[in-house]
């Protein structure tokens, strides 16, 4: 479905460096603190920047020579872009209609009444739950058979990520696609992705399963004079902290064994992004 190889981008204070092969029917995440390259990356799948180096290859071709055709089977909701504020849902409904051979409108309004979407009143006067499920219904709505979703629920209060995570899993159950999803808000993803991708700093630090995050990883809080006395090469990554480091280890067997006195609990996808986001002194 998406097959990235070599992909280097570079701009004046920022490189992203990514290989990615993401096949179909998969729910795939990629995580990462603010910065590290998510919404770059979406931006190559969609053709809408030109690679320094490599390629990247949607649906077998490579992405930016994709036919209007080819554009039919994407289902796309971006960060940073939206309708003018200036119109209702309704015309929303009319360019949709105009656009996509396979819209459904029918679920479309249903979808609207829903989530309690207001089809003739203007999206400036909408909040920003609203606007973000405005985007997510523009996607699933014409049987797309790839999603790519950046940052859907970002700025949202709990309630309203909970609707958009819910329209998104019923969607994948539903239809068979790929969905791809960025996001820093790690519980938003958990239970609804086969795969994650962490980025940091322009590059994949980590590819996992959600249940091998937790079997493979492990995280250890080590009193300052212990970690000097430790093997680095069974510390995969770590964060200076008050009494000690809040270490992530994939080698838990390590730590049973030397440190008995070392707790080590199952890492979350939120001590991945925190402690392979990058180490510090």
């Amino acid at each position: 479905m998406i097959e990235i190889k070599d992909f280097v981008k570079q701009y004046r204070d920022f490189r992203l460096e990514i290989s990615m092969d993401i096949p179909d029917n998969r729910v795939v995440g990629i995580i990462g603190k603010n910065g590290c390259g998510k919404s770059t990356a979406i931006k190559a799948m969609l053709g809408l920047i030109k690679p320094t180096s490599g390629s990247v290859r949607v649906f077998g071709k490579e992405a930016r020579e994709l036919t209007a055709q080819d554009k039919e089977k994407l289902g796309v909701a971006l960060s940073d872009s939206m309708f003018s504020m200036q119109l209702t849902v309704e015309d929303v409904i009319a360019i949709l209609r105009a656009m996509y051979r396979d819209f459904d409108e029918t679920f479309f309004r249903e979808m609207c009444g829903k989530l309690s979407l207001p089809l003739k009143k203007q999206m400036k006067d909408f909040s920003t739950g609203m606007k973000a499920k405005v985007k997510v219904l523009t996607a699933i709505s014409h049987k797309a058979s790839l999603l790519i979703l950046d940052e859907p629920t970002s700025g949202l209060d709990v309630e309203a990520r909970n609707e958009i995570i819910g329209t998104i899993r019923d969607y994948a159950a539903a239809n068979d696609c790929t969905i791809l999803i960025t996001s820093h808000i790690s519980t938003d993803l958990e239970g609804l992705c086969d795969e994650f991708y962490l980025f940091s700093g322009g590059r994949i630090v980590l590819q996992e399963t959600e249940e091998n995050i937790g079997k493979r990883y492990g995280t250890v809080q080590i009193p300052f004079e212990t970690f000097e006395t430790i093997d680095r090469s069974r510390i995969s990554g770590f964060k200076k902290e008050t009494f000690g480091y809040a270490c992530v280890t994939s080698d838990k067997e390590y730590f049973a064994k030397e440190y008995p006195e070392l707790t080590v609990k199952p890492a979350t996808i939120d001590d991945l992004i925190i402690l392979l986001g990058g180490a510090e002194e």
